[in-house]
């Protein structure tokens, strides 16, 4: 009983601080990948869409939501078989560290919902390193994965812009 009061004014007391913070944002913008390892064989190029959420939990750390939308061309083999183009949406929690102002790291994890025909979707997973050019705009770089029965993976490049 004592374990479940102490979990209870932890989770309370880290809610607070994050609630507490006026520093909070939110950005969008795009990426554009080369798709690596069993993802190759099926497709030869993705772009995509994201938007983020984060509150500013201290100086270093925010913690936040994601969502967006990633779209890999079907490839066509030699043989002529074709691969048609792969979909999702992910949905994920996100954490970001910020041990200079220029750069950050951290990363994403949730859920990536399959939106093409026969695509089950899977455990989505992004680690990324990202660099502020301006106050209001962020380079960054990014391995995107969706695991299901194999992974689906893309490494990326993306700007995002502060709103």
């Amino acid at each position: 009983m004592k374990r479940t009061y102490l979990v209870a004014i932890a989770l309370f007391a880290i809610m607070s601080m994050v609630h507490g913070q006026d520093r909070s944002n939110f950005k969008a913008g795009f990426n554009a990948g080369i798709p690596v390892g069993d993802a190759e064989a099926m497709s030869s190029f993705s772009i995509g869409l994201e938007f983020n959420y984060h509150w500013g939990v201290s100086e270093l750390l925010d913690v936040g939501a994601v969502t967006g939308f990633i779209n890999a061309f079907g490839e066509t083999l030699p043989d002529q078989s074709e691969f048609e183009d792969i979909q999702f949406i992910p949905v994920a929690g996100s954490v970001r560290i910020y041990p200079t102002y220029h750069f950050k790291f951290g990363g994403d994890v949730g859920y990536a919902v399959g939106i093409n025909e026969g695509n089950e979707g899977g455990l989505f997973y992004r680690p990324l390193i990202g660099y502020n050019i301006t106050g209001n705009t962020e380079l960054n770089v990014s391995y995107s994965a969706v695991d299901n029965n194999g992974t689906f993976a893309i490494a990326t490049v993306g700007i995002l812009f502060l709103f």
